[in-house]
């Protein structure tokens, strides 16, 4: 693999359509930058539709906004409602947007805000628009992760919403980890349907404003840290769009920076903890996430569950 993978291998990406969520800004601003510089029509999907709107203007090339909050199921459906009114295929969904850190919240429909937004608004968005992508070939679900998902980590079934105890790091750790179980199991489902493939990023450790809710005891450690451990939403913009355009890529796989610990650095393939891999947990996310939000997929699960270690099945 080349390990100096940049935006210039990006190949031409005219007529496709991708839609990037929470691209306003950040790593997202970046991701959806780079695909309309490469010819694609990009949806900004985004929450506040002014800032997506003055985002889409600094922007070359084919670029909307849709709006969307991911804190609402009833935004989704309507955002996949008007994504389905407006496009006959979907090339990219890249699920990007994300909460890290809040104080104990909820979502309007009552889940805890870091699962709700990061997780359960991404499964939903997926599933209502997915049959525009089944068709398509070459089409990519990319979900972004984060290393956060082995910090203090697990699906606790017995308490999702963090109603007993919460704790934002574990809370944001279980999005994260959330966040590939979901990829992975989606990409079992997609093994024998078409050649759209379930690919899973994540950024290292970038510079935007994510962090902004980051625990106060932290805060002046990594802010002195920072020039040595972080890199620019551009660079941490790369593993998405390596998982998103690189024709090498196969479903399951999982990018990240190639750098130490996975800090900084050019995207490379990458694994993620082993936790991550427990298909008997994803199966039961799966199931637990379509009984939340009202989703199901248009996909029938695969009779056998195979054997899965990341370095994945089809492209």
């Amino acid at each position: 693999m080349n390990e100096e993978w940049t935006t210039a291998n990006i190949p031409d990406q005219r007529g496709r359509v991708a839609v990037v969520t929470g691209a306003n800004t950040g790593l997202g601003y970046e991701t959806a930058k780079a695909l309309a510089g490469h010819g694609a029509s990009v949806v900004l999907a985004v929450r506040n539709v002014e800032k997506g709107e003055r985002a889409a203007a600094r922007m070359t090339g084919d670029v909307t906004v849709q709006a969307l909050d991911l804190t609402s199921l009833d935004s989704v459906r309507t955002a996949a409602a008007s994504l389905r009114s407006r496009f006959d295929r979907i090339d990219l969904l890249i699920n990007n947007a994300g909460v890290m850190y809040t104080p104990k919240q909820t979502t309007r429909d009552g889940f805890e805000l870091q699962f709700g937004t990061n997780h359960l608004g991404h499964f939903a968005l997926t599933g209502l628009v997915l049959d525009l992508m089944l068709p398509v070939p070459g089409s990519r679900v990319v979900t972004v992760s984060s290393t956060g998902h082995r910090i203090r980590a697990a699906i606790h079934f017995d308490d999702l919403q963090g109603e007993r105890s919460y704790g934002r790091v574990a809370a944001y750790g279980q999005s994260k980890l959330a966040n590939l179980m979901f990829t992975y199991e989606l990409q079992r489902r997609l093994a024998t349907h078409g050649s759209t493939v379930a690919v899973a990023a994540h950024p290292g450790m970038s510079s935007t404003e994510l962090a902004r809710n980051t625990p106060a005891a932290l805060r002046l450690p990594l802010t002195l840290l920072a020039p040595l451990i972080t890199q620019r939403p551009a660079m941490g913009a790369l593993p998405t769009l390596r998982a998103a355009t690189d024709p090498a890529v196969l479903g399951g796989q999982y990018y990240g920076p190639g750098g130490r610990n996975e800090v900084k650095g050019h995207p490379q393939l990458v694994l993620s903890s082993p936790q991550s891999y427990e298909a008997a947990v994803q199966q039961r996310l799966w199931a637990v996430s379509e009984d939340l939000t009202g989703v199901r997929f248009p996909l029938a699960e695969p009779q056998q569950t195979p054997s899965f270690s990341g370095s994945a099945t089809t492209n």
